[in-house]
């Protein structure tokens, strides 16, 4: 076998490792989706009419502007998840043993990147599944909703190998849970659940050009069939250069441990 194949057998046992993880703790996922869809319910039911009204329309219109938002608030609660599960699995001392065995050493963080990928995206579907429960009518074409996916993964796997470098970085695995928090405070500080010209100037700066921002327009734009503009590539590019900084640095991490 080459080396390329030995690296996608052995990359392929440890996704099963992690997924058997996740039968065996079921909840985590209903944990991870539930805090957006608290917030989700919250700012709907408690704020929409306010906020819809700040809208030009009501609570149904703005349910359409802030599902975007939570969706991104799930991917960002997801990495806490990731970057657990790699502090575990380095303070535990398993990964001392994998090093022991003859396997490739790339495939212990590509089950666990893979793995929190799944995760995220059965987070997601749960989340969407109670935003069209409570009456979000999306007008994506099918060529939309492949694009919607398209966006969603990308962004779950740039934030996952950023978390699993913060969960490398920590040096227990209380540190590793609280590391990617502001990865969940990011949509707050975008257009996430308001649009930004309603800031104050320095904070509206911040919102426009942080990372969180065109991946939220450009959802928001095609789950209501608006035109994407350039958030698409402003997006694409910040998921590249998160993605690829995560790597860079997980794989120092994993290296020098």
């Amino acid at each position: 076998m080459t080396t390329l194949s030995l690296a996608v057998r052995d990359s392929n046992t440890m996704l099963r490792r992690n997924l058997r993880h996740m039968q065996r703790y079921p909840t985590m996922i209903f944990y991870l989706a539930g805090m957006p869809v608290v917030f989700l319910l919250l700012f709907v039911f408690v704020f929409g009419g306010t906020l819809g009204a700040g809208l030009g329309g009501g609570r149904a219109e703005y349910l359409a502007y802030v599902v975007p938002g939570i969706l991104l608030m799930t991917i960002g609660g997801a990495a806490a998840g990731t970057a657990v599960s790699v502090a575990t699995d380095m303070t535990e001392g398993i990964v001392a043993r994998f090093r022991t065995m003859a396997i490739a050493r790339v495939s212990v963080l590509t089950g666990h990147v893979v793995g929190s990928i799944i995760q995220t995206l059965v987070s997601l579907v749960i989340v969407l599944a109670v935003a069209l429960a409570i009456g979000f009518r999306p007008t994506s074409s099918p060529t939309a909703w492949l694009g919607i996916a398209g966006v969603l993964v990308m962004t779950s796997f740039a934030i996952t190998w950023l978390a699993t470098a913060l969960g490398l970085v920590a040096k227990t695995v209380e540190e590793a849970s609280n590391s990617p928090m502001p990865l969940s405070l990011l949509p707050f500080l975008g257009s996430g659940f308001v649009p930004t010209d309603s800031m104050p100037t320095g904070l509206r700066q911040f919102a426009e050009y942080q990372p969180f921002t065109p991946i939220m327009e450009s959802l928001r734009a095609l789950l209501t069939g608006a035109p994407v503009g350039d958030h698409i590539w402003w997006a694409t590019a910040w998921c590249a250069a998160i993605a690829l900084a995560g790597y860079l640095w997980a794989r120092k991490r994993y290296n020098a441990r």
